[in-house]
């Protein structure tokens, strides 16, 4: 079987690309008759899939693995353990189930990514629900010790108030750019003159 896609793509680290590059591979495969079930890169398939926030066709994926794989690759049982605290919302269960396998080095850097990426989701998601919060649960949320956490936040432009142990989240301003369009102003202003006459 050949996954010199799957692994150009993530070589190249174009970890958006690998759901539809394993589901293209599997239709492909599936639809030439060719045996896949045993070697299929299981573990990647379903990462990629959280990866780009498709937890729908993770779970599909996960109900068509033949259980033997479930019990022969534990890789495979680690990754859905993640899908499962994603189904949930059990935010630090994300964390906890990342940190909780040693993962193989084909699926190293795809689980770093994404664990990259849900810490900023995360970040994003405090950011936009709290005013204060404590900073027990901002390390939590995102997957770290209360020191990391209280740097990382800091470094974002939060304030802690010491005494209260909570952080004082600091607000982006949000930044929207008006492009003019002089073709839609030429049209409105006759529109606006024809209307006046």
């Amino acid at each position: 079987m050949d996954f010199s896609s799957v692994r150009a793509t993530l070589d190249s680290k174009s970890y958006e690309k690998v759901a539809d590059v394993c589901d293209n591979l599997m239709l492909q495969v599936a639809a030439d008759g060719i045996a896949y079930v045993d070697d299929w890169p299981y573990a990647i398939h379903l990462l990629s899939h959280f990866y780009v926030h498709d937890i729908n066709s993770a779970r599909f994926l996960w109900k068509t693995i033949p259980s033997s794989i479930k019990e022969s690759q534990p890789e495979v049982t680690a990754v859905w353990k993640i899908g499962q605290k994603l189904w949930l919302r059990d935010y630090a269960g994300v964390h906890e189930a990342i940190r909780g396998f040693d993962w193989s080095q084909d699926v190293q850097g795809l689980v770093a990514a994404f664990s990259e990426l849900y810490t900023k989701e995360m970040f994003q998601l405090l950011l936009s629900a709290y005013s204060t919060i404590s900073i027990k649960d901002t390390a939590l949320f995102l997957g770290m010790n209360e020191d990391d956490a209280t740097n990382y936040v800091l470094q974002q432009g939060w304030t802690v108030d010491p005494a209260s142990r909570m952080f004082i989240v600091k607000k982006q301003p949000v930044v929207t750019e008006q492009k003019l369009d002089h073709s839609k102003l030429q049209r409105l202003t006759e529109y606006v003159f024809h209307l006046e006459h």
